[in-house]
């Protein structure tokens, strides 16, 4: 019973639209009808304000992180890999926006730097380090994502990298689109708006 109480609260707190609430906060319009239609950071940047952007990222990495702490000091580790699962699950499907939201990159890492801080960190500087080479924001998720499990299983541990796997699995498959018109070469870079 706890289980299940702790992944609905993280699917919860995962389903609280942060995007949505800047772009609300900020004037930005409806981002479901801006750039890319996405929910996330790399979207509302592309409105133009770096300041909404910077607190989507941080507001939407956060509720994956508070997820995995919380649920770790009542049930410890595989508890808190419950609550980060769910957490992304909430972003990516969340239930105050019909089931359609976020590609859950920033809850991802977010989830990351709680469950494993080396993980998390390793991670974050493979998407920091791709994004400014090449300045594709859904390029350095993929290759943060494909990476991570290898992360996990090396500074973690192989169940944990299990559980990464599966969180990696959905960042890519959010971004099936993306591969597409990267392959295409039609994908906007970081910045343009």
């Amino acid at each position: 019973m706890t289980y299940l109480i702790v992944a609905l609260l993280a699917y919860l707190l995962g389903s609280v639209p942060f995007g949505m609430v800047m772009a609300r906060i900020f004037g930005l319009g409806d981002l479901r009808k801006i750039g890319s239609g996405n929910i996330g950071s790399t979207n509302v940047l592309r409105t133009g304000n770096k300041p909404a952007a910077f607190l989507t990222l941080v507001f939407d990495a956060g509720k994956g992180a508070v997820a995995v702490l919380i649920a770790r000091m009542f049930g410890g580790e595989d508890m808190a890999g419950l609550a980060g699962l769910c957490a992304m699950l909430g972003h990516i499907y969340p239930v105050f926006l019909k089931f359609r939201g976020g590609k859950g990159v920033a809850t991802f890492l977010g989830t990351l730097l709680a469950l494993s801080f080396p993980v998390g960190l390793a991670a974050c500087a493979t998407w920091l380090a791709t994004a400014l080479l090449l300045r594709y924001s859904s390029l350095a998720a993929l290759v943060a994502a494909a990476l991570s499990p290898l992360y996990a299983y090396i500074f973690y541990h192989k169940h944990g990298a299990i559980l990464v796997l599966l969180l990696s699995a959905l960042v890519i498959y959010r971004h099936s689109e993306n591969i597409k018109r990267l392959l295409n070469k039609s994908e906007p870079k970081i910045g343009n708006k």
